[in-house]
């Protein structure tokens, strides 16, 4: 049976409410991949669903919606008693909308748009909005972190009560961790907000991500660049985690973001509106500080993941590229270093010292993502440190390491200087002690 027929038979286009036997929702385009005989509909809950057309299936048009359009509200006045925040669009998928005549999701930029698809940030908060880029996270580069930090700092020399920076999810944690170095001594709240589930999915996050972030950008007491995502897989409370303290520990949950080594600076409790600080420990909201801003970072620097049949000739290799290399490393901070001559053993040290008399240093994060380096128990950590390595003591992600690294590489050379700097706690992305052993 053609789908096509006997939908053009019956009146039917895309865009309409059909219902299909006890099926109702809307007509949805069909791809090239779907086959004649299968109608595409979108259902009340937000999901799609194909059904393949047999001789008994009954097709009925219940409404239509030739000629819907989405109109935009119209501009409503600043208002003097709410604070002004300002979004920023980086990508992702956070900031879309449904125009549910064809199900198909646009991005929302402008402020009438955002307010037209998240009504709720419009009572909030005056709201200034626009585009950076409009890139899946996995293509953002350093280069694109330099220009975030630049806009970010423009929007807060105009008077701005906080940031909002919409941003896809994998490389997010990057992100906030290279701005967290680059945006020191904030005066305003910065927030990284994305969505793990698009907005044409009934279970998506968008929209109490994102209220709950320019609820904290409006309010909020925490002057750093943090990250706001769903603390739950429940639409309760979204956490708000330090910028260079988080990690995307899940592919699709949508509490995926975890701070690792300390706990949540605060939680935003959606329906009540109401903001809860679960730690003191952070640097408060002070419009009259002055932001540095530090765009220097050297991006050449790689991630080397130590494993079990690895080869130190690949390390080396590596040297070739990078000016710098974050070694993921097994423990309290191991590599292979053969120090039992073990005949099948392979030992890393050779090339590790030849790449530090090089000038290229290596840096040590801790494989297990929670714990802390302590290169001082074995033997094998204390020849590496001796070495050279840089690391023990250090609780930072792996990710941290690098953009620290890259940071600092941007603003030296010299190899003292380099270790003295990274050992240095800048933004609170070393823990002064362990709150968690998980």
């Amino acid at each position: 049976m053609d789908a096509y027929e006997i939908l053009k038979s019956k009146g039917i286009s895309i865009g309409d409410k059909i219902r299909v036997n006890s099926i109702e929702g809307i007509l949805m385009p069909r791809t090239e991949f779907v086959e004649s005989d299968v109608i595409v509909i979108k259902m009340s809950n937000g999901y799609n669903i194909g059904i393949k057309l047999k001789e008994e299936t009954e097709v009925k048009l219940i409404e239509k919606k030739e000629g819907l359009v989405l109109e935009k509200p119209k501009t409503k006045r600043f208002d003097s008693n709410k604070p002004t925040v300002s979004i920023l669009a980086c990508g992702g998928t956070i900031a879309s909308r449904v125009e549910y005549k064809t199900g198909a999701v646009f991005p929302s930029f402008s402020p009438e748009e955002l307010i037209e698809a998240f009504p709720e940030i419009g009572e909030i908060a005056n709201i200034k909005a626009r585009k950076l880029f409009d890139l899946f996270s996995e293509d953002m580069q350093p280069e694109h972190w330099k220009i975030i930090a630049q806009e970010v700092a423009k929007e807060i020399e105009s008077g701005v009560d906080g940031i909002v920076l919409m941003h896809g999810t994998d490389t997010m944690h990057y992100t906030s961790a290279a701005l967290g170095f680059m945006l020191q001594d904030l005066p305003i709240p910065v927030i990284l907000v994305g969505a793990q589930r698009s907005s044409d999915r009934g279970s998506s996050d968008n929209r109490i991500n994102l209220v709950s972030a320019v609820l904290f950008a409006a309010m909020g007491e925490i002057a750093e660049v943090v990250v706001c995502m769903h603390e739950s897989s429940n639409d309760d409370y979204c956490a708000i985690h330090r910028g260079t303290k988080v990690r995307k520990m899940h592919a699709s949950r949508r509490d995926a973001f975890k701070s690792i080594n300390i706990s949540p600076l605060a939680r935003v409790n959606y329906f009540e509106r109401r903001i809860e600080y679960l730690t003191t420990n952070f640097k408060k909201r002070d419009k009259s500080r002055k932001l540095k801003l530090d765009t220097n970072i050297n991006p050449n620097v790689g991630i080397f993941y130590f494993h079990p049949g690895a080869k130190p000739e690949f390390l080396r290799e590596m040297g070739k590229f990078y000016e710098g290399i974050v070694i993921a490393a097994t423990g309290l901070g191991h590599v292979g270093v053969n120090s039992g001559n073990d005949k099948l053993a392979k030992s890393f040290l050779p090339v590790i010292k030849e790449l530090i008399e090089k000038g290229i240093p290596i840096v040590f994060a801790p494989q297990t993502i929670y714990g802390r380096l302590n290169m001082n128990v074995y033997s094998t950590g204390r020849i590496l440190e001796k070495a050279g390595v840089i690391g023990n003591l250090c609780d930072w992600t792996i990710e941290t390491a690098l953009v620290k690294l890259m940071f600092v590489l941007g603003h030296t050379k010299d190899m003292n200087e380099i270790k003295k700097m990274m050992l240095t706690n800048i933004v609170g992305e070393i823990s002064e002690r362990s709150e968690h052993e998980l």
